[in-house]
């Protein structure tokens, strides 16, 4: 029986490192996509040391065209893609007052654009195979942002609808739609604006990644659409 095909957004480091690892161990061929290759690199060192392998493609997820390439490889590789894993984010901390247009757009070019693109290209790919699954990381700050966050905040409230959304239009077509939306992980994403976040308080990457896994599972079906929220 082929292996299923995992593309992960967001690969190279964090939660999108521990949830490429997590799907290696399940049995799944990995194509893990972010900007940096040294960071791709080290997280295909990770997987290597288990006698796995992670296909890893440097992609700039704010080019749409880079993303269209990203999924044509892994087709060329695999012949399909079974589950897509939007991954990749920024989270700038930044007061409205000192939040400037192009901060604004760049935060939502990688967490509102990216995923729209990259849930683009996967639809027609999912809808011909049969099927297919799209799990979106969004985030507690969707409900209850810090201050500072609030553009953070609205991106993955967008995530959250768009989850919804996505998930009715492919009942018919069987692809199953969810988000996750952890509280607080120890990434650097959190330790770069909260260095003194109290370590008892945070999920681990590899928490983030078992709940996204558990989501492919012919169990969480009838969950489609549905925001999955997890903390400490």
């Amino acid at each position: 029986m082929t292996s299923p095909v995992v593309i992960v957004t967001g690969g190279g480091r964090g939660i999108g490192r521990a949830i490429c690892d997590r799907f290696a161990a399940g049995g799944f061929q990995v194509v893990a996509a972010s900007r940096s290759e040294f960071e791709l690199r080290e997280t295909a060192g990770l997987i290597e040391t288990r006698g796995q392998k992670v296909r890893i493609v440097p992609t700039d997820l704010c080019v749409p065209d880079e993303i269209d390439a990203l999924f044509q490889e892994a087709v060329g590789a695999f012949g399909r893609v079974d589950t897509l894993v939007n991954c990749a984010g920024v989270a700038p901390k930044c007061a409205i007052e000192e939040l400037d247009g192009s901060l604004f757009r760049a935060l939502m070019s990688v967490n509102v654009d990216a995923v729209f693109h990259a849930c683009r290209a996967a639809w027609p790919i999912m809808k011909k195979q049969g099927g297919g699954v799209i799990l979106n990381i969004s985030s507690i700050a969707s409900q209850d942002p810090f201050p500072g966050f609030a553009a953070y905040g609205a991106s993955k409230a967008w995530v959250n609808a768009w989850t919804r959304g996505l998930a009715e239009e492919g009942r018919s077509v069987g692809i199953r739609v969810y988000a996750v939306a952890p509280g607080a992980v120890e990434t650097r994403m959190l330790r770069d604006p909260f260095p003194d976040f109290p370590p008892d308080q945070t999920l681990q990457p590899r928490d983030v990644a078992e709940q996204v896994f558990a989501l492919t599972q012919p169990a969480s079906h009838f969950a489609t659409g549905q925001t999955l929220f997890i903390r400490r």
